[in-house]
Order: structure tokens, then sequence, then C-alpha cells
């Protein structure tokens, strides 16, 4: 029997943990304020782990919580831990059973976001892949709208550039890799924009700080390909199958850094950011400085999708509470 928490009387901070929280942990649930682990772990000295990001919807209408690409998620954690030579003794489909029932424990009516991590959990100084045991986490936060959606961001272009698929492979979500994240967020941020826009090593766009994007020129939508060392996004793909639903052409090729400048429209998507429109980047307006039509579209579709109110895009969620 789960003992029954009682949920805290004071406003939570955004991605903050209530007392409600739980965690699968060491194998078992456990409240998440149980779920720790020693200074000597491997992954904390060395950022030698993988990790998700999910989202799950509420949706007041119907009283369901959504769990969004859930087996895509796990299929993708899957491919990281191959690139790591982290041992994961679960399936996609059986970190998905995992996943909802996660989330019913911690029975939240709101948006949440939901972590999974395999790290090497051997507790020991030095730097290997090899011969390190592995363990696997995932724990649920409460977790609202990450950057402005409705208003569009500011971009820089960042001085930083993304890392590169020969030194730490951008198509995995690699714990140690997100310091390259943080210093272009944070050199955005001081310099007085919302978020950065990183370039590859030879100078092409590859995606935001930890955001996928798009631009469109003349009514056609263009997206990096994966080789100019981009997370394989899953909300990216999603936004590409609605452009194809929606007949709007299509592109996939590299993008110069001044095509940015002249933009019809650009925007960020992921699964924290979601989709983010950019109204200016290096302080130049794109297009009009207002969200465009096509970015408009797209947004409209992708948010009735992932609250469960799109029979189209009903296999892209999970319900989690029973009827």
């Amino acid at each position: 029997m789960v003992k029954e928490l009682t949920r805290p009387a004071t406003p939570l901070r955004r991605g903050a943990a209530p007392d409600t929280a739980w965690a699968f942990f060491n194998g078992d649930f456990v409240p998440l304020r149980d779920a720790k682990v020693s200074v000597l772990t491997h992954a904390f000295n060395y950022g030698t782990g993988v990790f998700e990001g999910i989202r799950a919807y509420w949706n007041a209408d119907r009283k369901q919580l959504y769990g969004l690409h859930l087996l895509e998620h796990y299929r993708r954690l899957h491919r990281s831990c191959r690139v790591m030579r982290l041992d994961l003794p679960y399936s996609p489909e059986r970190l998905v059973e995992i996943t909802v029932e996660l989330l019913s424990r911690c029975g939240y009516r709101e948006d949440c976001y939901v972590r999974p991590l395999v790290y090497k959990s051997s507790e020991l100084i030095g730097v290997r892949l090899h011969d390190l045991e592995s363990s696997f986490t995932v724990f649920a936060v409460p977790f609202g709208t990450y950057i402005d959606i409705d208003h569009g961001i500011s971009c820089g272009v960042s001085s930083w550039r993304r890392v590169d698929d020969n030194a730490i492979p951008a198509r995995s979500k690699i714990t140690g890799s997100y310091v390259n994240a943080a210093l272009a967020k944070t050199e955005a941020q001081e310099a007085g924009f919302d978020e950065a826009i990183v370039l590859t090593n030879d100078g092409h766009v590859s995606e935001g700080s930890a955001e996928n994007l798009f631009m469109v020129r003349d009514g056609t939508l263009i997206t990096p390909p994966v080789t100019d060392n981009i997370l394989e996004g899953i909300v990216r793909q999603s936004l590409i199958r609605i452009a194809g639903d929606l007949k709007v052409p299509f592109e996939v090729r590299t993008i110069d850094r001044t095509e940015l400048y002249i933009a019809d429209e650009l925007f960020l998507c992921g699964t924290g950011a979601q989709l983010s429109p950019v109204t200016s980047v290096d302080h130049r307006k794109i297009g009009d400085g207002a969200v465009g039509p096509i970015t408009q579209k797209l947004s409209r579709i992708y948010f009735d999708a992932v609250r469960g109110n799109s029979d189209r895009y009903k296999e892209w969620v999970t319900p989690v509470y029973s009827t």
C-alpha cells in the first residue's frame, strides 16, 4: 500500500518537486526525496549518463493526464545507452509502463515533466566507460511553459560552437554534454537575449541551446540535417509530420547564419521548449517581427495533439489515469 502524502502549502518554483513526487529508483518506487546517490557516483563526477525529457499534459476537460511520445523517448534512450555503453535492463515498452505507474502515483492534475536517467553508478574515481555498473531512475515534477510561446522570443547567435559528433555526440542526450548548452544559454541571456542559436564548427546553423530549429523562407519550411550536430528531436519529427499533413513545402538542408536574418519565420522546438516562435535574431526582426502564419498553424495543431484532442495524432499520447 502506497502511503498518501500531503501537498505543500506554499507555491513551488517551476520544476520543483512537491512532497507528493515519486521516483522509480534502484528497481522500486520511492518518494522522490529518498532517491539519492553518493557524491562518489561516477556520473556525478564525469557526466557519464544519458537522459530524456518527457512531457505529460493535463486535459482538464477530460480529467486526464497524457504522456507524450513515451515509447519514442524510450527508444531514443536505448540508442543513447548504446553510445555510452550503459546497460538498461528494461525494454522501451516496460519503461512506458513504469512511467505511467509513476505518474499515477504522483497524482498530478497539471502539466508535468518526466526525467529518466541511465548513469554509471559505480562509486569510484577514474575516467572510462568500461567495467562500470549502470543504474536507471525516473522521476516526475510539475512543469509549465519553458519559454514564451505566444509572443515570440529574441535569439543571439552564440560564440560557443555546438559539440561535434566526433567529440561528444549531440544525437545522444549525454548529461555531461549539456555544459555546451549551458554556456550558450547563459551567454545569450546575459547579453539580453532570451535564447541562443548555436553554429557547427564549420559555421552553419545547428540548433538552439537545447532545441531544434526551423525557418520559413518563401513559404518553404526548412530545418538543418541530423548531420549538422543536432539532437534527433522527437518534437522536430512530429512537426515535420504535421507540416506534411498540411502540405507545407519542406526541406532538410544546411542553413547559413545570415539566412536567419532574412527568414520570413523562425521557431525553436523541443520537449521543454515546446514550439517557441523567434521574432528577432542578433537584433534583426524576423519577418515583420510577429509570429508568422505557418508557425501559428503548426503550433495550434501541435498543442491540440499533445493534450489528447486530436484523433489524427492520438497515437502520440498515452493516458495515465484509468477511466
